[in-house]
């Protein structure tokens, strides 16, 4: 995809002590090491990783960008958003417990809160030889997809990506109920905070992924229309994120009150 001419007459905000080019340097490098770490994790080489950023930020974007890429049928991995119970979640370890299997949860944050759920999380991102998944119930799993019955034992060989809008570090200093059960899957996985903490840093970072064409449907007018309305509102919008600006674009380039219904729609 080209990439748009950089869009330089939109005021910074000096929110932070840190200049716009160090937040963006800052989450630059967090996003390249999301990319390396969905690379290895696709290769085997790390068997569990956890990622927290902010909603809308666009970390999901890039792991499956590099499965999409990996394996274009889809047949190795899959992705579970939505909601999961335990039961489901046995099932899935089981179809993808292959090596060269990936399993991504993405914002699947109501698992963390299950304990039979986090046990059997815990069980597959561990570092020993052999991972274990143990599901002791009382009567037979059947898969309806397969009509496979899921044995009560089996060993998990794949591997597992957590995409989080949780922060699980700042979850755990707190002393939150879960930083027990949070802070043993951070000692099982790589952990990457993305650091999307302030509005600052979602603006930046908004400013870094249009700069690369993620509106180049609009002419790049339209796109310092969108940014500065974004500089504008930033404090009133619901949502500060990639999904907003997206709704944005779509807005500027198709009505021509887009700020009037920009700021009912969109603004608290």
């Amino acid at each position: 995809m080209a990439r748009a001419r950089k869009i330089d007459n939109v005021v910074p905000l000096n929110v932070s002590n840190e200049t716009d080019d160090q937040v963006e340097d800052r989450i630059a490098e967090r996003f390249s090491i999301l990319d390396i770490l969905a690379k290895s994790a696709i290769a085997g080489d790390v068997r569990s990783v956890i990622v927290s950023g902010s909603p809308g930020c666009g970390k999901s974007y890039t792991v499956l960008k590099e499965l999409e890429n990996y394996d274009p049928s889809g047949n190795t991995y899959t992705v579970i958003k939505g909601y999961a119970k335990s039961t489901g979640l046995v099932k899935t370890l089981y179809n993808y417990r292959h090596p060269g299997n990936i399993i991504v949860f993405d914002d699947i944050d109501n698992i963390f809160y299950d304990d039979v759920s986090l046990n059997l999380l815990k069980a597959v991102a561990d570092t020993c030889d052999n991972r274990r998944v143990s599901y002791l119930s009382e009567y037979k799993l059947l898969d309806e997809e397969t009509g496979e019955i899921v044995p009560r034992n089996f060993d998990f060989e794949g591997t597992i990506v957590f995409l989080t809008n949780l922060d699980f570090q700042q979850m755990v200093d707190k002393g939150h109920k879960l930083a027990p059960h949070l802070d043993a899957l951070m000692s099982r996985s790589l952990y990457l905070d993305l650091t999307l903490k302030t509005r600052k840093d979602k603006l930046v970072r908004i400013r870094n992924v249009v700069e690369h064409g993620l509106l180049s449907h609009l002419d790049i007018d339209q796109q310092v229309d969108v940014l500065t309305f974004l500089e504008i509102h930033f404090e009133h919008l619901r949502e500060l994120s990639l999904r907003e600006v997206i709704k944005l674009g779509q807005l500027r380039k198709t009505n021509s009150s887009w700020e009037k219904i920009a700021r009912i729609t969109l603004c608290k």
